[in-house]
């Protein structure tokens, strides 16, 4: 990230943690509800995220979790539920402006939840690219709306940091704006759109590449839904429409050096009788089975098997 660019994001973020901004990076309605969790309004006016980072199911275990990027500390407080101990969420961002601002939030939190403590959430000065965090400490990271701000390298060095810090079998759990076509080039170079959670935006087979490319064994597509239409009236370097979605992706360190298993919600159901066993796993007849995009590929061409559609709303990973 040049230095110009890292000022221009440090300003955007700076304004936005000064006086909330509903413009920049929001989907309303993403904040869990959760028994004895109440957010206080201004964390939701400063929700700069475009969908949830947070999953109940993702927050076993106790060790400390990781959180990219603070802003309001609206999906910290979320962690936090999961995590009633000081420290028990570390939450890094890079903007003086922002940190402070959630911790003021987090006192009002404090506030309004019997059970919360701001020392429960620890935030820290850092980069996304240089986490404050030790080699294999944590069992989850997430973020939520930042790294679509990153320029390709910089995203490729943000990946690799949150694969160094996960321990083995950790899960990154991260939502980021995508965009439908790709983007022109006179739109990607405006620094302050790309700021804004815009002109960054990777294409669904790019962003899911990335995450193998760092490392991710595994990639589970939680959930994909519009987010933003760009139109050339708003962007005359448009010469037609594109519309932006809000993508929800779980990725798992696995340790496995083969290319990573993408599940998007496909199922194989089995269709004759008796059990058929394939790659070591077995199908009841007439059960639908969690299966990979690639198992899918090629079970859907066998007599025996239904294939159905991606739904990208998986919830776990199954076969093959």
């Amino acid at each position: 990230m040049s230095d110009d660019y890292k000022k221009t994001v440090r300003e955007v973020y700076a304004a936005a943690a000064m006086a909330p901004d509903r413009g920049l990076c929001c989907v309303p309605g993403s904040a869990w509800t959760m028994p004895d969790l109440l957010v206080p309004p201004v964390m939701h006016e400063m929700n700069y995220g475009c969908g949830s980072a947070v999953s109940p199911s993702d927050l076993g275990g106790k060790r400390p979790v990781v959180y990219v990027g603070v802003g309001g500390g609206l999906e910290a407080l979320e962690l936090a539920y999961f995590r009633r101990f000081p420290g028990g969420v570390i939450a890094v961002d890079p903007v003086a402006e922002m940190r402070e601002a959630a911790k003021r939030n987090l006192e009002e939190a404090a506030r309004l939840n019997p059970w919360f403590r701001p020392e429960f959430v620890r935030v820290l000065d850092g980069e996304a690219d240089r986490l404050p965090v030790s080699d294999a400490s944590a069992d989850f990271v997430a973020q939520n709306c930042l790294f679509n701000v990153f320029t390709d390298d910089d995203l490729g060095a943000a990946l690799g940091e949150v694969h160094r810090v996960l321990a083995p079998g950790g899960r990154f759990s991260t939502s980021d704006p995508i965009t439908t076509a790709p983007l022109p080039e006179a739109l990607r170079r405006d620094d302050t759109l790309r700021a804004r959670c815009i002109s960054g935006c990777q294409t669904y087979e790019n962003y899911l590449s990335r995450m193998e490319d760092a490392g991710f064994g595994q990639i589970i597509v939680r959930a994909r839904a519009p987010y933003r239409l760009l139109t050339p009236e708003e962007y005359p370097e448009l010469e037609t429409p594109i519309l932006l979605e809000s993508l929800e992706v779980l990725a798992v360190k696995t340790g496995s050096s083969s290319a990573a298993r993408v599940f998007t919600g496909r199922c194989a159901i089995y269709r004759g009788t008796g059990t058929s066993v394939r790659d070591g796993f077995a199908f009841a007849p007439g059960a639908p089975v969690p299966v990979s995009d690639e198992a899918a590929t090629a079970l859907a061409v066998d007599p025996d098997f239904l294939v159905t559609e991606s739904t990208y709303h998986a919830r776990c990973a199954g076969c093959c």
